[in-house]
């Protein structure tokens, strides 16, 4: 809730926090065929992996039956190893990164799509626009991504698409592919390379206080190109706020949810029960916070205990309906308890929206693939 996760955090907290409250209204969990209460118990970590371990320690030690992830793949990491050598379910709401979910853990359970299908739904709104004739061929790209396995995925994911076949090989250059370090302040020396590579598009991967540090100084070098991504970061009102006016406009973004979803069933249910308790329209950081908690509470239904063991194995046979792109949540073993559904990939708008642009079955805009402010 504090340190250099505590925007995103915050957000996530918030949809956790709903879904509790939403709990409580209906008396508690229906288990054993009566209504059993049931507390959240939130501390803060301080976006410090070793708090983030003594914490989960401390609540487990304390009685906690159950565990809801930190924000942040970095913390989540270290804190799901202490949940699994505990045998604790740990719902993570907040880690996309795939080495997470191949260290052969039980207790883990992901409610995020990888980060590789992340940049594979960008790259694949980016494509359609080449070979409409949208955007040169072939697109010189600046592929740049933190130093983390979060970063590492999505170059993967990038590499993936752009050099899978011959046709993509000569439609797609990849002319810069470089690494930083999360909490980066200076970020000109990287956007000068990006600068001299003559890219067409710069496909970054960053975390929210990053997105923000080097876009500010992106727009202050007067760069201009036809894409600009930061992966799921984009649309987010902090950014807005903390950026010039119009700053943000034409930014491409793949979410894992978007509120343009909320126009029927738990998706509306969600959205406006949200906007009644906070006064403002979800995005995707509280929608994850308050799926993992859902998830969490239909599995210990299903079990109809709240023994860990019966939870886990509800947890992991789970086909629930939810908010998520395609409308259920499974955890499926082959992926190592990580969910799998679509990205859905919007763009900033200069009136302040950030409609979804793919994929075309679900897009309510067709964006601007080219930012028209660029030459």
């Amino acid at each position: 809730m504090t340190g250099s996760e505590s925007k995103a955090g915050n957000m996530y907290k918030d949809g956790i926090q709903l879904a509790f409250d939403q709990l409580s209204a209906a008396g508690g969990l229906q288990i054993g065929g009566q209504r059993v209460p049931v507390e959240l118990r939130l501390l803060d970590d301080e976006s410090k992996g070793e708090n983030a371990t003594k914490l989960v320690e401390k609540l487990v030690q304390e009685g906690a039956d159950f565990l809801i992830s930190t924000y942040s793949t970095a913390l989540v990491e270290p804190q799901s190893a202490v949940a699994e050598r505990l045998r604790v379910p740990y719902l993570a709401g907040a880690a996309s990164a795939t080495p997470l979910y191949e260290r052969g853990f039980k207790y883990l359970f992901g409610l995020q799509s990888p980060v590789d299908e992340l940049a594979n739904a960008l790259l694949r709104y980016i494509d359609d626009a080449q070979r409409a004739g949208k955007l040169p061929s072939p697109m010189r790209l600046a592929l740049v991504w933190e130093n983390t396995s979060h970063g590492k995925d999505f170059r993967s994911g990038v590499h993936e698409f752009a050099t899978k076949t011959p046709s993509r090989r000569s439609s797609y250059q990849i002319v810069l592919d470089e690494s930083f370090e999360l909490n980066t302040k200076d970020f000109k020396p990287l956007l000068s390379r990006v600068q001299s590579a003559k890219a067409h598009a710069l496909l970054a991967d960053a975390h929210l206080p990053d997105y923000i540090a080097m876009h500010k100084q992106y727009l202050a070098s007067g760069m201009c190109l036809k894409i600009v991504t930061y992966g799921a970061r984009g649309s987010e009102k902090e950014a807005v706020a903390a950026l010039p006016p119009h700053g943000t406009d034409y930014v491409l973004s793949a979410v894992w949810w978007n509120a343009q979803l909320g126009a029927k069933g738990l998706n509306k249910d969600f959205v406006d029960a949200f906007k009644a308790k906070y006064r403002r329209t979800p995005e995707w950081y509280p929608a994850m916070g308050y799926e993992a908690s859902r998830a969490l509470f239909t599995a210990i239904e299903k079990a109809g205990s709240s023994d860990r063991e019966r939870v886990r194995e509800a947890l992991a046979n789970l086909k629930m309906e939810s908010i998520v792109p395609g409308g259920y949540l499974m955890f499926p073993k082959e992926y190592g308890y990580q969910a799998r559904y679509l990205f859905l990939v919007q763009q900033n708008q200069p009136d302040g929206t950030s409609p979804i642009v793919f994929p075309k079955i679900a897009a309510t805009n067709p964006g601007s693939p080219a930012n028209p402010n660029c030459n």
